[in-house]
């Protein structure tokens, strides 16, 4: 396994986790707390929310990070 490959592999995954976290959020507010009463995983509904926002955001920041590092060739092959 090259490191380019292991990248591409890091990438894939965060493109599909990003996917699923976008769907999950609710167009009005609700977000999880609409899924058949997942919200009762967290404390609140808010928490839940602020929790899929931040790893939304950490996604949506390794996502764009790494499609720079494997468009721009940077890594050996």
């Amino acid at each position: 396994m090259t490191v380019t490959s292991i990248v591409q592999g890091i990438w894939a995954f965060s493109a599909i986790g990003l996917i699923v976290l976008v769907l999950l959020h609710s167009p009005k507010g609700d977000g999880i707390g609409a899924i058949g009463g997942q919200a009762q995983l967290f404390s609140s509904t808010k928490s839940a929310e602020n929790t899929l926002n931040r790893v939304t955001w950490a996604l949506t920041v390794i996502f764009l990070g790494l499609t720079v590092v494997l468009s721009a060739g940077w890594l050996p092959k």
